[in-house]
């Protein structure tokens, strides 16, 4: 048996969408990607992918045509466990990472690290819910700063609304426009500059379209932009697939809980994701730094011997059990940061634990409780005596 990462979640209905808009002609952007947008609200912009999402909201933000911006050298609050396209949007734009360490049992940015970062040119933060996971929004939105959401992996959870959240439709992901992205902001004036800049920075997207004597309104250009449209295709295709959402993020939660009961087994070797309400984009699982042991009235006992995590993997692997690093772990250790000016708070610990002895294995809609079923017995065969 073979359990992969990620099995397509599109099929007939949504060919048939593509194939009929290619009959139409009208394939740029148009009708269905209003369509689209208006299925995330009023202020949603759909882009050609989840990194062009971060990118637009930075860009927004950062932009000299409206009042408060951020400028070069202020300071945005990122989670040490993130994506590459989360940190280059703000160096792009000059604007300082400040990278912090997360939560040991939810992967999530740590509220607590947080406030120690927060320093006299900090503007913003840009959590990432991991895998899904919700992030203590409510603890983040305490500390009065700009916070854009990075909910590429989290579609289907109950992530709340901030300045800015965006989405991935990405192939691997909760559902697929094949590539594409969404940015949802808080109001007009955001929008507006969001599809200014995903297009050429012309106002012929814009809600509150601005005019100019003697130039032509189709070719009015007000700011600097980029080609970052999305097409009709991807539409019709996300348009299909919207309506299949929810349905998937139950069979994603109901493998969740299978695993978590299967691998609670193992609760002194391995420890998996809090669940917060996830939409489980895969199934986290990282190796504890101690293996403990429950004793006599509640107390544990440590032990130093933990198990080898490429080992474990390896065993997943050649029993056709597909497994990945946690997003790219720790952030901060890529080489690409040596390059351009961050600040780092803190030892991140939990992240370099989690980049160092942590994986996932799938949890998607292509899952069935026989795949549950065949990961607990590939566990279940590994040789946990070894560590006796």
């Amino acid at each position: 048996m073979q359990v992969k990462l990620h099995d397509p979640t599109f099929g007939e209905d949504e060919i048939k969408a593509a194939i009929d808009v290619l009959r139409s002609t009208y394939v740029t952007s148009g009708e269905k990607v209003k369509e689209f947008e208006s299925k995330f609200g009023p202020y949603a912009v759909f882009c050609n992918s989840g990194s062009s999402a971060n990118l637009l909201a930075i860009a927004t933000l950062c932009n000299p045509a409206l009042e408060n911006h951020l400028s070069p050298g202020d300071e945005v609050i990122v989670s040490a466990l993130s994506w590459s396209t989360t940190i280059w949007p703000l160096i792009q734009y000059g604007l300082v990472p400040v990278i912090v360490d997360i939560d040991p049992d939810t992967l999530n940015i740590d509220p607590k690290e947080i406030e120690k970062a927060i320093g006299p040119r900090t503007k913003a933060i840009m959590p990432v819910h991991v895998y899904g996971n919700p992030c203590d929004m409510n603890a983040i939105r305490e500390f009065g700063l700009i916070v854009i959401e990075d909910c590429c992996e989290a579609l289907g959870a109950d992530v709340g609304h901030s300045d800015f959240n965006t989405y991935s439709f990405y192939f691997s992901h909760h559902i697929t426009t094949l590539e594409g992205g969404m940015v949802v902001a808080n109001s007009t004036e955001h929008a507006d500059m969001l599809r200014v800049l995903r297009a050429h920075g012309w106002t012929r997207e814009m809600t509150n379209r601005t005019h100019h004597e003697g130039i032509d309104d189709k070719f009015l250009f007000i700011n600097a932009g980029y080609n970052l449209r999305s097409t009709e295709l991807n539409a019709a295709i996300g348009l299909v697939q919207i309506e299949k959402l929810q349905g998937f993020v139950n069979v994603r939660r109901r493998i969740a809980a299978n695993l978590i009961e299967d691998f609670s087994e193992y609760d002194q070797f391995l420890s998996v994701q809090k669940d917060m309400g996830s939409s489980w984009f895969g199934f986290p699982i990282v190796v504890r730094k101690h293996r403990t042991e429950r004793i006599e009235n509640g107390a544990v006992r440590l032990w130093n011997q933990r198990i080898d995590v490429n080992d474990l993997r390896n065993h997943f692997e050649k029993n056709g059990i597909e497994t990945r690093s946690i997003i790219c772990g720790n952030i901060a250790r890529q080489p690409g940061m040596k390059l351009w000016p961050h600040r780092i708070v803190g030892n991140l610990e939990h992240a370099d634990h989690v980049m160092s002895n942590g994986f996932s294995i799938g949890c998607h809609q292509g899952m069935t409780e026989k795949s549950c079923e065949y990961i607990k017995n590939v566990l279940d065969n590994y040789n946990w005596k070894q560590y006796d």
